[in-house]
């Protein structure tokens, strides 16, 4: 599953992006715009921490994380 940041979803930011762009919306809100549909997609939304280490340190962890 492609995550914010990998290449997939920066491709895929930019097609969106040239979308927005030639349907009438600003270059300098394009970018949000495009940025704000993949998020909302969860196909493309950050699926959060691979690893316990990911989660920051033991002492610091939610308890839900545990």
């Amino acid at each position: 599953m492609p995550e914010p940041g990998s290449k997939k979803y920066d491709t895929r930011r930019a097609r969106l992006r040239k979308d927005a762009e030639q349907g009438g919306v600003p270059d300098a809100k394009a970018n949000d715009e495009a940025n704000e549909s993949l998020q909302e997609d969860p196909q493309w939304r950050s699926s959060g921490p691979r690893t316990e280490r990911g989660l920051g340190p033991k002492g610091e962890r939610r308890k839900e994380a545990e």
